[in-house]
């Protein structure tokens, strides 16, 4: 399959979903189901805090990890503003899960969708190779979060009113839309179908009830211009020694180390480079193509440059007016990303 085969449903599965969680967004359905986590929690943040940790994995693996740094963070920045709770509990929560319930489903990252293809030809389902992993980062990741975060969890507030949603015509259509996106993923269709249908669906909606709304800058174009660089630079990497370089750095048997090199390069040159410059080293074997994504998905977490959905977070976590610094991020990955690309890789071969 030539690199055009191989972008083209990516990045059309890329926009479609960026669409609509743009939508879903301006339907106000992630504002409602974070107010509605704030009245369930019953004024307890520990209760808060683990509904947030069920929606920003839910919304990663449905609606890719971006949805959930991108439209999940400033919501639950302006909760935590509104209930006078400290922010980065969890500022931290969408963006860390954001990466590490990312492993689940091909949909709940680019590298995983373009891992496909490798997993069809082994005949291999990917679910079956990623379940346990995906659930193992998961946990662990929530563990980190309790403990790092254990002396905001035990704080109380007052439970704020549901808010109105002007049109409940727009907001249950986009509901549906969203939580129908689940079992269309893992049905087994190019998921770049059901993704460009529910676009459409909703796109058509907003044209009848909200005109206004539908603009060009709906259409991630700088982040498809970005996909695209990239494959093109990492192809001509490729055509010219990095592989090799790589083969060795990266070695022929150890899952563990494998992961650890693509976490490396991740951090260093962000998650989606390193994921195209390693596949072809991975790719002898389902165990270790989900051994690399463990590597880019879940070990980028060091720097705030290690994948595009962390970039996205960081700015708005800027323009809400939360200050995270490189080295307050540095800190607190070093703690969570050895253990949680450890224990992925484990589960893995467990």
């Amino acid at each position: 399959m030539n690199l055009v085969e191989r972008i083209a449903p990516v990045l059309v599965f890329l926009i479609a979903v960026t669409v609509i969680a743009e939508l879903a967004d301006q339907a106000k359905v992630f504002d409602v189901a974070a107010r509605e986590a704030a009245h369930l929690a019953r004024g307890r943040v520990w209760r808060l805090w683990l509904l947030v940790v069920a929606l920003a994995t839910g919304l990663t693996i449905v609606l890719s990890l971006d949805t959930c740094a991108v439209l999940l963070t400033p919501v639950v920045l302006s909760m935590a503003r509104q209930l006078d709770i400290p922010p980065k509990l969890f500022a931290f929560t969408t963006v860390w899960l954001a990466g590490t319930a990312s492993l689940l489903l091909p949909v709940s990252n680019l590298t995983n969708l373009l891992a496909l293809h490798p997993f069809r030809q082994f005949d291999v389902s990917y679910l079956s190779v990623s379940w346990r992993p995906a659930i193992a980062a998961i946990v662990i990741t929530v563990a980190v979060l309790a403990v790092l975060f254990h002396r905001d969890l035990p704080r109380r507030y007052i439970v704020p009113p549901t808010p109105a949603v002007e049109d409940k015509v727009l907001f249950w259509g986009a509901a549906a839309v969203c939580l129908l996106l689940g079992p269309a993923f893992v049905s087994g269709v190019e998921v770049a179908w059901p993704a460009s249908i529910g676009a459409v669906v909703l796109v058509v909606l907003f044209a009848v009830r909200r005109r206004s709304v539908l603009r060009w800058s709906l259409i991630p174009f700088k982040l498809v211009g970005t996909v695209v660089v990239l494959f093109t630079v990492v192809g001509f990497l490729s055509s010219h020694g990095l592989e090799a370089v790589l083969r060795w750095v990266a070695g022929t048997t150890s899952e563990l180390r494998l992961s650890a090199t693509a976490a490396l390069g991740a951090n260093l040159f962000d998650n989606l480079p390193a994921y195209l410059a390693m596949e072809p080293v991975a790719s002898d074997s389902p165990h270790r193509m989900l051994a690399l994504l463990i590597g880019v998905n879940c070990g980028c977490l060091l720097t705030l440059w290690g994948s595009l959905a962390t970039l996205l977070w960081r700015a708005r976590c800027d323009a809400a007016r939360v200050d995270i610094s490189w080295w307050s991020f540095l800190w607190r990955g070093l703690i969570l990303t050895p253990l949680v690309v450890t224990g992925a890789v484990l589960a893995l071969n467990g």
